[in-house]
């Protein structure tokens, strides 16, 4: 870190002196925007050129990190960690690292597990008591995304949250516990869920009996002297060297950022500079009682109730996936909220790993990250995979025409209690139209006799017929949301 700077007058030579201090220090970390190059770089101009679009003036982007056997062989920050101060990124700038903390929250139930507090065939109530009682969902089944529990980030867009919005762990809990089904039965399918590591999060404080940001300090990062990372949990904190978060708008760039305090699933803050301790240990670990054994078990793949892994070919560990690049074996994760993409991106065999991440939107870490590994790599690497032709008239679901004196039958209001919202069906333009009073307005088109879609073709709707023949509710599907049921109530 660079101190404050002393109050000086630039009339007198200490202020010389200062000046000339801070440069030298900014030149020699890669603060500023600057290119550290640890080892000579052949092609250090092919990796400048990757991040081109951040290296104009008012522009946020991302911060590099590549570390070959141990080190850094080369670091930069490419465009503005705050566009109102003019500060650019650099490889100590802060990051919220959305999903990219989840590899942090599987390691804290590892250890807590190898300390003796909770096993991972514990029943999630033991623990979480709130929650419904909906099949037998283990912690095991929580950390490989095994459990089915509808995933949070969806029901809280169903009922009218945007991700700028702030709500705490208690009214999610609160959310959660309404829910009356699964996506799928415990064990049956792997689907991706944040509501799992959102539980994770709380399962491992109350089995310590301490909170995740104190759990996070004294077990991975104090141990690991990972000094600018945490579980983020204190909207209230001032976090040194934070980064802005952007989007873009047509007149430049706003603000993206969030006070959510959700953790366990995500809201990790960390920087490139940190992240070298975090990928050291992957290689010699030096957490809880030592056991070399910990990686391996942080690796190894969920099982579904037939046997085959989870995840399918590229598996999933403990918060961490394994899969495959052009041929290598390839250990990463990445994430994204808000105006905030990153991705940690590591190759064992070749003992390198890329880092990118960034506080733009539309961002894409993964691409970026993977680009870097073919400079770095080159010649290590198998071929490209083939691209994959596009099909010229791609299918989409036709929509049927239905008189508007049929679309009637829809109209009125529909509620979830599990959401606790009220859905408004009405008819606009001779459309059916979804309405979230206040929040927003979804369009309808008719896949069939009963079933509607938004016009992305997300959402779906299934509209249900009583004895009488009269519609009663519907159910919705969305992504990492099936089955939801709203009650005609009008």
């Amino acid at each position: 870190m660079i101190a404050p700077p002393p109050v000086l007058s630039r009339n007198c030579p200490q202020w010389v002196a200062f000046v000339l201090a801070v440069v030298t220090v900014a030149t020699a970390t890669g603060c500023g925007g600057a290119a550290e190059v640890v080892r000579p770089l052949t092609g250090r101009s092919d990796v400048d050129a990757i991040f081109a679009e951040y290296q104009r003036p008012g522009s946020p982007g991302c911060a590099l990190g590549v570390i070959q056997d141990g080190d850094f062989v080369y670091r930069r920050g490419y465009g503005a960690a705050n566009l109102e101060y003019g500060i650019a990124l650099d490889a100590d700038s802060v990051f919220r690292t959305g999903s990219v903390a989840k590899q942090f929250t599987g390691m804290l139930i590892l250890l807590l597990e190898e300390s003796g507090v909770l096993s991972l065939d514990d029943d999630l109530r033991k623990w979480v008591p709130e929650m419904p009682d909906l099949g037998p969902v283990t912690v095991r089944h929580l950390l490989h995304h095994t459990s089915g529990l509808r995933d949070y980030l969806v029901l809280t867009e169903l009922a009218g949250y945007r991700e700028q919005d702030f709500y705490d762990a208690p009214q999610l809990l609160g959310l959660l516990s309404r829910q009356r089904a699964l996506n799928f039965a415990p064990g049956d399918e792997f689907l991706y869920s944040n509501t799992g590591y959102f539980l994770l999060g709380l399962i491992a404080e109350r089995a310590s009996g301490k909170g995740i940001q104190e759990l996070g300090e004294t077990m991975i990062f104090g141990p690991l002297g990972m000094a600018s990372s945490q579980f983020y949990t204190d909207p209230n904190q001032i976090v040194e060297r934070r980064a802005s978060g952007y989007a873009p708008a047509p007149d430049g760039f706003v603000i993206s950022m969030t006070a959510l305090p959700i953790a366990g699933d995500g809201s990790v803050f960390t920087s490139v500079n940190d992240l070298l301790a975090w990928d050291r240990n992957f290689y010699d670990n030096r957490l809880g009682n030592g056991d070399a054994q910990l990686i391996s078990r942080w690796l190894a793949p969920g099982r579904l109730n037939n046997g085959d892994p989870a995840g399918g070919s590229s598996t999933y560990g403990a918060g961490i996936g394994v899969g495959e690049y052009r041929g290598v074996e390839r250990v990463s994760h990445a994430g994204g909220f808000v105006g905030f993409r990153a991705d940690m991106m590591r190759f064992p065999a070749q003992r390198t790993t890329v880092i990118t991440l960034c506080n733009v939107a539309t961002a894409s870490p993964s691409v970026l990250a993977r680009q870097v590994a073919d400079v770095f790599l080159a010649g290590q690497l198998g071929p490209p995979a083939p691209t994959e032709r596009q099909e010229t008239t791609a299918p989409v679901d036709e929509e049927f025409s239905v008189p508007v004196s049929q679309l009637r039958r829809y109209q009125g209001r529909y509620v979830s209690r599990e959401l606790g919202v009220t859905y408004v069906m009405e008819i606009r333009e001779g459309r059916l139209v979804a309405r979230l009073p206040q929040r927003w307005d979804r369009p309808l088109k008719a896949l069939g006799d009963g079933d509607f879609a938004d016009s992305d073709g997300g959402v779906e709707l299934h509209f249900r017929r009583n004895s009488a023949g009269s519609i009663d509710g519907f159910t919705l599907d969305w992504g990492r949301v099936t089955g939801l049921w709203f009650e005609r109530i009008g």
